[in-house]
């Protein structure tokens, strides 16, 4: 099978690269699971839920601001999709009282894998990427049956600088810019909530989306980092066999992980693209996302307990 390098490289750096997780996902949905979720524990801030279908679905409580104050549990989760779920776990999520579900994803995402909920919860639709260029997920997908070709594209640390450019867009698309001012009004309404948010692997939508909302809490930047980071964990471990195939077949060992995982600069380059365009995370809110300092002090005194 022959690829157009350039035209896959162009395609590639114009797309915003978390679109793969439609294709790479796609593509390994019916190998079988590696890891097994932990089971998580409301004293430990950030870990999984233990519902195995839904690894990386954690509530974003539970976490220390600055200032010593503490992010409410129960309110708000971040997820990867919700798809494929058993009863039983069906149960689990249900037993969460969710009001609301963010869905960040594409509409060709939803079509292939539609939210799965408990009865009674509002699905609203957020699409993050609706701007970019949606060719490259198709081509990611060949890439990934065709180690050769994937090293050319993807390896010697080409994946990881597109994953910074795609996190870049995070803050200055227009239709990503969009999407998280609903979301985080949204989230700021009791009404709507409890309330989870996600994206297909919960990691690179959400993931932004998760450290902008902390950040605005007065988390601190190490700890906004060791959420994102946890992505890792229950991410990966589920791919673990078509990772070791890919290397077998000779495919670049550090492709899997920049693709399936998250690295610190991921979200570096989100920040610096936030602090260079805006300055602070309060000016992003109010000038990237058009939310004023009094909602965002709404939003501050909901999740913080203040009246």
């Amino acid at each position: 099978m022959k690829y157009s390098f350039y035209k896959l490289r162009t395609n590639l750096n114009f797309v915003s690269l978390v679109g793969l997780s439609l294709a790479v996902v796609t593509a390994i949905a019916c190998s079988e699971p590696g890891t097994a979720v932990q089971t998580a524990t409301q004293a430990t801030p950030g870990q999984s839920l233990g519902i195995q279908s839904v690894p990386n679905l954690r509530d974003l409580g539970g976490y220390k601001t600055s200032d010593g104050a503490t992010v409410a549990s129960g309110l708000v989760y971040r997820s990867n999709q919700l798809s494929e779920i058993p009863e039983e776990d069906m149960e689990k999520l249900a037993g969460l009282d969710l009001k609301t579900d963010f869905d960040l994803r594409t509409a060709e995402e939803r079509d292939l894998r539609p939210d799965e909920l408990p009865p009674g919860v509002k699905e609203v639709w957020l699409d993050v990427l609706a701007d970019a260029d949606q060719a490259g997920p198709a081509m990611l997908e060949k890439l990934m049956k065709d180690p050769k070709a994937a090293n050319e594209v993807l390896g010697d640390g080409k994946a990881e600088a597109d994953f910074q450019k795609s996190y870049r867009q995070f803050v200055s698309m227009r239709s990503a810019k969009e999407a998280f001012r609903k979301l985080f009004l949204a989230l700021g309404d009791r009404e709507q909530l409890p309330a989870l948010f996600h994206c297909t692997t919960g990691k690179d939508r959400t993931g932004w989306a998760a450290a902008a909302l902390l950040t605005l809490l007065g988390v601190p930047r190490e700890t906004v980092m060791e959420d994102y980071l946890r992505s890792n964990d229950y991410i990966i471990p589920k791919y673990q066999k078509v990772i070791d195939a890919f290397v077998e077949a000779g495919g670049d060992a550090s492709i899997p992980p920049a693709i399936l995982g998250v690295k610190k600069e991921y979200l570096d380059a989100a920040f610096d693209e936030m602090e260079t365009k805006y300055g602070t995370i309060e000016q992003y809110f109010s000038e990237g996302l058009g939310i004023d300092a009094a909602q965002q002090k709404a939003l501050r005194d909901l999740y913080l307990g203040q009246k």
